[in-house]
């Protein structure tokens, strides 16, 4: 593929050396001159000069026949420009954007500017999986087509432990993918039998985490 990464920082410089590695034709585009001249001296003629916002520079790198364009660079509304720009007025069908802020990641989408990867958001991910919050964890959101991916641990007493996964009555929308038992991962029959302890990964329709979680979590009955 021929890719524009936009942004020579310590993200953008790393991840044009691996694409160029990995046999893709690559640009990379930095308005620092300082940063640009320390760069260039590894990549040479893969790396330009220039603000990645501005028009005639992208059309130097060659975005008309870009097969996608990357924008990290450590402004969030550069970030967004140059991808509206690819998109819109060039017809590159793949983006990718940084997004610095997490706070600016619903800007991003409602732009339609996706997927827009945010370090700190998956850093926040990274820890919730190794200290999940009553057992359950988002691994994965797509939004546009309306589904999510979950994971959520079987608590003892809880509706799921002991019962077959075909006894679940889960609500239509949602299925069993996957069972985390023992570090090892395994995906279940209908017949499988989920035990308290396990990590359960469920696809399902967006709007079914608590009819899910109910299934899941010991009933709260009176003392």
């Amino acid at each position: 593929m021929y890719i524009i990464v936009v942004g020579a920082g310590k993200v953008g410089w790393n991840l044009a050396r691996e694409l160029i590695g990995k046999g893709n034709e690559v640009t990379l585009i930095e308005s620092d001159r300082v940063r640009y001249a320390v760069v260039e001296e590894e990549l040479e003629h893969a790396v330009h000069y220039g603000d990645g916002s501005e028009l005639w520079v992208l059309e130097r790198a060659g975005i008309a026949r870009a097969d996608m364009v990357i924008a990290v660079t450590g402004d969030d509304e550069d970030n967004i420009l140059i991808c509206q720009v690819a998109r819109e007025k060039y017809g590159v069908e793949r983006v990718i954007a940084r997004c610095n802020n997490p706070r600016n990641l619903p800007h991003f989408e409602l732009l339609g500017i996706k997927p827009a990867v945010s370090a700190t958001d998956l850093i926040l991910r990274l820890i919730e999986h190794e200290v999940p919050r009553y057992g359950f964890l988002h691994l994965l959101d797509l939004p546009q087509e309306r589904l999510e991916i979950i994971e959520i641990e079987v608590q003892e007493g809880s509706p799921a432990a002991g019962r077959q996964v075909q006894e679940l009555g889960l609500p239509d929308g949602s299925l069993v993918i996957s069972i985390l038992r023992d570090g090892t991962g395994f995906v279940p029959l209908a017949d499988s039998v989920i035990e308290a302890g396990d990590e359960v990964l469920l696809v399902l329709d967006t709007g079914l985490e608590q009819k899910i979680m109910d299934r899941f979590r010991p009933s709260v009955e009176a003392a």
